[in-house]
């Protein structure tokens, strides 16, 4: 019987979320679905299992949450994402459309943008160039969801994205596990989307077909509109991501564009930031004080890469208001805009790792522990067997992985302490795993990402498969066979 709960628990959420139904609210009821069953004290398990973990998850995550949103939206308020569009769109052209794309959303993600600012902008100069280089629309999902969702949230070493820091307290490692695995599934990732992308195109291209609807621009620009306030786009993308896109048009947008110079040189900051506090700072600095109880009896291994994407994140934001000081209008309304941006989303996948904490909470998870564990193959194996699972009923991978490494973390560890691994390994392929099926239909960023484009799943979820998810899929084998054989490099 608690096993049929914990599958009654899990189909409630999933059917309620894709109705729409908030996470905030079906996350507890689904907690309690999983406890009534399993015959377990319910009031208990809500209100110490649930809120618990849930807090736990804002305790540990809210800063780079809050961060992140802020330097999201200083970025789109002053110009920045913009005018790193603009460029793109000149320097490659109308001839290499869907590379500007693609390299554009990877350029501002990599660089700590939030998704939904960078779709936000991105679709609009997609939507220009796809139509100048008569490239269908129903390709410009795909492109843009290679550049923002695929390589740059899992695999580039350094990455900022919420996605690559949470594996860190788990392991004890940094936002550069496993750089040259991570270069290597980027390179794997890239390659094979734009491969999928251009041979679509080519063939498009030799049947006749253009662009499509001549509607098209009527219709993205009333898409975007209609997205910020758009209580269904909120309730999917909420888990999606670290920015709420009720907030993207709140603020102050500025009417002058800085320098390319100046829109780039924050994302700049966050890259080599991040990479000294990592790699030379944090590891030189004595922090025996954190041995205290004052502080948790932690050691700098479990804070070390929260640490160096906050430091990061905090230098851009300080180079971005004084470089931006004329065209940031008003300051303390875009501020306020990023902040509010990082509740909802803080809070909905905290709901989700409260979920999770309630169903290893019950004791016929043991089972499901052994048998995840016992997959062929080791740790590897099994590890992205099971952040894949939990991403894909989840629609979040962030939500999946916290789940999957709150249950099993410290099991991993262990194996890979035994057989002499290195946790950095374990980081990148959980990272990677959370990100491929987590694109299934049911995702926040898909449906928003249809949405803004003016496309459907009939029409262009075929091309985010191959570009998104089968692309992931072989670059985690790679550095599956590439770390049993090599090790972590």
């Amino acid at each position: 019987m608690g096993l049929l709960g914990i599958l009654l628990g899990l189909g409630f959420l999933i059917w309620m979320s894709f109705r729409g139904w908030s996470v905030l609210v079906l996350t507890p009821l689904a907690a309690l679905i999983v406890a009534i069953t399993s015959g377990e004290p319910m009031l208990a398990h809500w209100t110490q299992t649930f809120m618990g973990a849930a807090g736990g998850f804002v305790a540990q995550f809210f800063p780079l949450f809050l961060i992140g949103a802020v330097f999201g939206k200083l970025m789109d308020d002053s110009g920045s994402v913009t005018e790193i569009t603009r460029f793109m769109t000149e320097k490659l052209g109308i001839q290499r459309a869907i590379l500007a794309v693609v390299l554009a959303g990877a350029l501002v993600t990599y660089g700590g943008v939030s998704l939904f600012v960078a779709f936000f902008v991105i679709v609009p100069m997609a939507q220009g160039l796809f139509r100048a280089a008569n490239i269908p629309y129903r390709l410009m999902p795909a492109a843009i969801g290679l550049g923002t969702f695929t390589f740059t949230m899992s695999a580039m070493p350094g990455t900022p994205a919420v996605q690559n820091a949470i594996p860190m307290p788990f392991f004890g490692t940094t936002p550069f596990a496993a750089p040259g695995l991570g270069i290597i599934a980027s390179i794997v990732m890239f390659s094979f989307g734009m491969w999928w992308l251009l041979r679509a195109a080519a063939a498009a291209r030799r049947a006749g077909e253009g662009y499509g609807r001549e509607d098209q621009i009527e219709q993205v620009n009333t898409a975007v509109a209609e997205l910020a306030d758009n209580a269904l786009t909120r309730e999917r993308a909420s888990t999606s991501d670290s920015f709420d896109p009720h907030e993207i048009h709140t603020g102050c947008h500025s009417t002058q564009a800085p320098s390319t110079f100046m829109a780039v040189l924050p994302l700049l900051v966050v890259i080599a930031v991040n990479f000294i506090m990592s790699m030379v700072i944090l590891p030189r600095v004595d922090t025996s004080f954190l041995a205290n109880a004052q502080w948790g009896g932690i050691s700098l291994s479990s804070v070390s890469g929260v640490w160096s994407v906050i430091v990061a994140l905090l230098s851009a934001i300080t180079v971005l208001i004084i470089g931006n000081r004329k065209r940031l209008l008003n300051l303390r309304e875009t501020v306020a805009a990023g902040a509010n941006a990082s509740s909802l989303p803080i809070l909905s996948v905290a709901s989700l790792v409260g979920f999770g904490a309630v169903v290893a909470a019950m004791p016929v998870f043991s089972l499901v522990t052994e048998w995840v564990l016992s997959i062929q193959g080791g740790p590897l194996v099994s590890l992205a067997v099971s952040t894949n699972i939990l991403a894909a009923l989840t629609g979040s991978a962030s939500g999946g992985m916290t789940i999957a490494l709150d249950a099993l973390g410290a099991s991993y560890l262990q194996l890979a302490t035994e057989i002499s691994m290195d946790p950095a390994l374990l980081h990148r392929v959980a990272v990677i795993g959370a990100g491929t099926l987590d694109s299934l239909p049911h995702n926040g960023a898909v449906v928003t990402l249809l949405t803004l484009c003016g496309s459907t799943h009939s029409e262009s979820y075929l091309d985010i498969v191959m570009s998104c998810i089968i692309g992931a899929v072989i670059a985690l084998v790679v550095v599956i066979v590439l770390g049993t054989m090599f090790g972590s490099f």
